[in-house]
């Protein structure tokens, strides 16, 4: 196995870290003072072609795989964005992977082309609030009516609904005690975010305040016919193929963060002096700081793997999934080390690694929990019984 970067793939990583430097750390702090859409960094992306990386040639993207996309999504977190720069284009990333999958044609070059240039921006309505991960518990329902469907229900921590124009919804079109098989009965739409028919409410959270997550509250939406990706009832069926990808990308970008963090800690050690020598020569400085950068190192080695399996069409939800564990609890001590070693004025907003703290609980937690991926791998790996 090679592990280092082809000469494009490095191209792509300098490229991205060249076009981030634009937009340095106190751009992203007032960002997330103000919790305003990093437009303009936005727009770079999309007029950078990154939005389309993974997409098709066909339609205007760039034909690359899902590692050249977590590549770039790790040094977009590293160049000090950190999930608030990496989430801000995430779906556009992988989120319409399920159409390019499952879609018509004429789904793919009316809509593709369109997230592509950033023209339309979209958000992922699947989790509810009384399901959370047991998503075949959702009871949003889509009811057949002429010409399409209409759809009442709730959504919950929906990224970028305040800015966007465009939903991939996961409904349910059967109800739960009609289907033979619990993931039966769930259907994927992608449509227009209608706001005279879905009520979105901003959560206020912790981190992360420039890219927004909301309740969704829909009544009486009408999604036609064309607006289904696949078969009716399959859409459970089709999101999994979304997930794999999603962890491998999310993966990256925790990486990416941490090892923003390690960078400005390691900085401030050299610099900083107490009883005159730097604070970096003393190895409790030293030591839980080449540890993280060790840990960083081995998640990263495990998000590629993952990556280069999807993109070769192989199995990889073990690695993918093991890929996310390890880079959310990686991350999380790297920017805990950071702060540790800042000691007060890593406490301190003007220093950013307090923001790294609040940003890498993202991918510690979400959009599954470390404690479901143990219970996968053990059941997946170990063959222990299903506990869940």
């Amino acid at each position: 196995m090679d592990f280092t970067f082809s000469a494009d793939q490095q191209e792509i990583r300098d490229t991205i870290l060249k076009r981030c430097a634009a937009y340095d750390d106190d751009y992203w702090l007032e960002r997330d003072r103000a919790g305003t859409f990093p437009e303009e960094f936005y727009r770079t992306m999309a007029d950078e072609g990154g939005l389309g990386i993974a997409m098709p040639e066909e339609y205007g993207g760039a034909g690359l795989g899902i590692t050249e996309a977590a590549i770039m999504m790790q040094a977009i977190a590293e160049s000090g964005a950190g999930m608030t720069g990496a989430s801000s284009i995430h779906i556009n990333i992988f989120g319409l992977q399920p159409m390019i999958l499952f879609g018509t044609k004429e789904q793919c070059a009316r809509h593709i082309p369109r997230i592509i240039s950033g023209e339309d921006k979209a958000c992922f309505g699947v989790t509810e609030p009384n399901a959370g991960l047991n998503t075949t518990r959702i009871t949003t329902r889509a009811q057949k009516v002429d010409g399409g469907y209409r759809v009442s229900g709730e959504k919950i921590w929906i990224s970028t609904a305040q800015v966007a124009n465009k939903i991939l919804l996961l409904a349910r079109t059967t109800p739960l005690e009609e289907v033979t098989s619990k993931t039966g009965g769930l259907s994927l739409f992608y449509t227009d975010l209608d706001r005279s028919r879905i009520d979105v409410r901003l959560i206020h959270k912790m981190g992360r305040h420039a890219v927004d997550s909301n309740m969704l509250f829909i009544e009486d939406l009408f999604i036609p016919d064309e607006d289904l990706i696949g078969a009716e009832g399959e859409g459970f069926r089709i999101i999994l193929h979304g997930l794999n990808p999603e962890r491998a990308l999310l993966a990256a970008e925790a990486i990416g963060l941490g090892r923003a963090a390690i960078r400005h800690a390691s900085d401030y050690a050299r610099e900083r002096v107490v009883f005159d020598r730097p604070i970096g020569q003393n190895q409790a400085i030293q030591h839980p700081l080449a540890k993280c950068w060790a840990q960083l190192e081995a998640a990263n080695l495990m998000t590629m793997k993952a990556a280069s399996l999807f993109d070769a069409g192989a199995e990889c939800g073990v690695e993918a999934n093991t890929a996310k564990y390890l880079a959310g609890e990686f991350a999380f001590e790297a920017c805990h080390t950071a702060m540790l070693t800042l000691g007060g004025m890593g406490y301190a907003q003007e220093y950013h690694v307090e923001r790294y703290l609040r940003e890498v609980l993202i991918p510690r937690t979400a959009p599954v929990s470390p404690h479901m991926i143990l219970n996968f791998l053990a059941e997946k790996v170990l063959e222990q019984p299903r506990s869940y």
